[in-house]
């Protein structure tokens, strides 16, 4: 089974595709990823690898635009999934990458990104990573992934209508500009900044020690971006990685999420984003995603953003900004 169905109550895609059930579960004498394993080449340090259990494909049926889907409406899942294999070494934490490591994956994603983008098929690029088995990670090897998909994902979709709001209200001014310079100017939420980027956990964060990181110019996509502040990038990632995993002392569990603006909808006011989402709330306990955050969408939050950025702040990774 390989389709996309429509939730008519929430009003989003619902892609079902059964064979990934068939996903290796933390293999423990084997790796795909490793070099020797057959699957890769012998020798790299970045590489994109197809996913072998893709949940939208080339070869699926076309995704066919609707106003109002029908109550039981079906359509194709088109699109492409990859594996954005980080580095050969099989037990290495993102957090340890070099700078020059960061900066040839963020030109894999913008690469990947620009070929995506010439598919009149996709509407936009999903790029992400999960960390750790609490997050549900099901190969240790360290690796991020891109998925290409063919309609705008729910949470950008409310991103972009709170953008249109506010800046109906106040002048076409950018919500996220203004979000950026606004903890830039209170200072008790920063993590980490420069002329490029503020990294920050955020005023309302829903993660303990969720963090947030902005292009301070207002650029659109990772092919919006500068030589210069691709590397900006590539330090903060850096930072903020090797920040969270010396908070505890151990490899933090999270989600990173880059959040670019849809490929076709040119007018849509969004800002390129980096969201991290940590579910470890202590050194002892994590933070479930329970009723209220899954059945309800109401998020509970356990510690401080004050007090988190100002321990995050403290930690002294060995490279800084």
């Amino acid at each position: 089974m390989h389709v996309l169905r429509w939730n008519a109550v929430l009003r989003q895609w619902v892609a079902f595709s059964t064979d990934r059930q068939n996903r290796p579960q933390m293999p423990a004498n084997w790796c795909p990823f490793d070099p020797g394993s057959g699957k890769v080449p012998d020798e790299y340090d970045v590489y994109l690898y197809p996913n072998d259990f893709p949940g939208f494909s080339p070869a699926a049926d076309p995704f066919v635009p609707e106003k109002m889907p029908e109550l039981f409406a079906e359509n194709g899942p088109c699109g492409a999934c990859d594996v954005v294999l980080y580095s050969p070494e099989h037990t290495l934490p993102p957090s340890q990458l070099t700078l020059e490591n960061w900066r040839k994956i963020i030109d894999l994603w913008t690469k990947r990104t620009a070929e995506h983008a010439a598919n009149p098929d996709i509407a936009m690029v999903c790029i992400f990573e999960n960390c750790g088995e609490a997050v549900g990670v099901t190969m240790p090897h360290p690796h991020g992934q891109i998925y290409a998909i063919p309609f705008i994902a729910p949470t950008v979709e409310t991103e972009i209508e709170s953008a249109r709001l506010h800046a109906e209200a106040h002048q076409g001014e950018c919500l996220f500009c203004r979000l950026v310079q606004e903890e830039v100017a209170q200072r008790s939420r920063i993590i980490s900044e420069d002329g490029y980027f503020a990294a920050f956990v955020p005023f309302a964060a829903r993660f303990p020690a969720e963090v947030g990181l902005y292009a301070r110019r207002h650029v659109r996509t990772l092919l919006d971006l500068s030589v210069e502040e691709k590397h900006s990038l590539a330090q903060h990632i850096s930072v903020i990685r090797r920040k969270y995993d010396c908070l505890y002392g151990f490899m933090m569990p999270l989600m990173m999420v880059l959040k670019q603006a849809p490929l076709r909808d040119t007018e849509a006011p969004y800002h390129f984003h980096v969201q991290f989402l940590p579910l470890q709330r202590s050194a002892t306990k994590l933070k479930y995603l329970a009723t209220m955050e899954t059945g309800y969408g109401s998020f509970l939050a356990d510690t401080a953003p004050e007090e988190m950025a100002k321990q995050l702040r403290m930690c002294k990774p060995e490279t800084s900004i």
